[in-house]
């Protein structure tokens, strides 16, 4: 949930709360009520009361400005407390869900920023995740299996599940505002088109990574990312350090 949107309805709680304590004692000093009311507890007994609805009935306002004051507590008070009821647990509820359907809450989605998005959980994604969760990097998991990212969740990843080449989708993971996007998909056909997506949908300081599974899919996706993209063949990589320490 969202920091300041907590501090904004806790404050909006206490301010209703100060206003009818100091309303409560000033008509209370002043026989506005059916009994005097000269105590904060006496006062905040009461707008606690009547702000939750409760209204024992044991105190009550007998003068017209006494009345006025409790009518504006009321409808204000009532209105403000319950608002902030509703809005909190009804953030709460749909984090859980989101949560639990491997989908992300709009409070997660504003507080994505200079982030990293790690579309696809095969070797090198997960791999660079453990290398991310080290350096405390912000980043988040994306994948069309849902199975990984229940997995992958329990494991303590932000992890959720999306389609890559879809940019309905992945609007919602702010590109734009990401500090890169690294593409790491088994399937070559589908890397490309998340490529495509990400290219389109990237902010202009966005650096793009997307890893080719073979020699065919590395020189169509460097023809697609026309530069805007690094292409990389791990196991191309792999193969060459190996072949350097055999016959160094």
């Amino acid at each position: 949930m969202n920091i300041s949107r907590i501090y904004a309805y806790i404050t909006a709680i206490a301010a209703v709360v100060v206003f009818g304590i100091l309303g409560t004692l000033y008509f209370g000093n002043r026989g506005g009520f059916n009994e005097p009311i000269t105590s904060v507890i006496e006062a905040a007994y009461f707008t606690i009361a009547t702000v939750t609805t409760v209204g024992y009935g044991d105190l009550y306002p007998i003068t017209n400005e006494a009345r006025l004051f409790v009518i504006v507590l009321i409808v204000v008070g009532i209105g403000i407390f319950f608002g902030t009821i509703v809005a909190v647990f009804g953030e709460f509820m749909e984090s859980r869900i989101e949560s639990i359907t491997g989908r992300m809450s709009a409070f997660e989605r504003r507080a994505l920023n200079k982030h990293v998005i790690l579309e696809g959980s095969n070797t090198t994604n997960l791999y660079l995740a453990e290398k991310l969760a080290e350096k405390n990097e912000r980043f988040i998991i994306v994948t069309a299996d849902e199975e990984n990212v229940e997995r992958l969740q329990k494991q303590g990843f932000k992890a959720f599940a999306a389609d890559a080449t879809s940019e309905v989708d992945m609007k919602d993971f702010e590109p734009k505002k990401a500090k890169a996007i690294v593409i790491d998909m088994q399937d070559s056909s589908r890397a490309i088109y998340a490529l495509l997506v990400a290219k389109e949908m990237a902010g202009q300081s966005t650096k793009i990574v997307v890893m080719a599974p073979t020699k065919t899919a590395e020189h169509h996706m460097r023809n697609i990312a026309g530069g805007k993209a690094l292409v990389v063949n791990p196991s191309d990589i792999a193969a060459s350090n190996v072949s350097d320490t055999i016959f160094k």
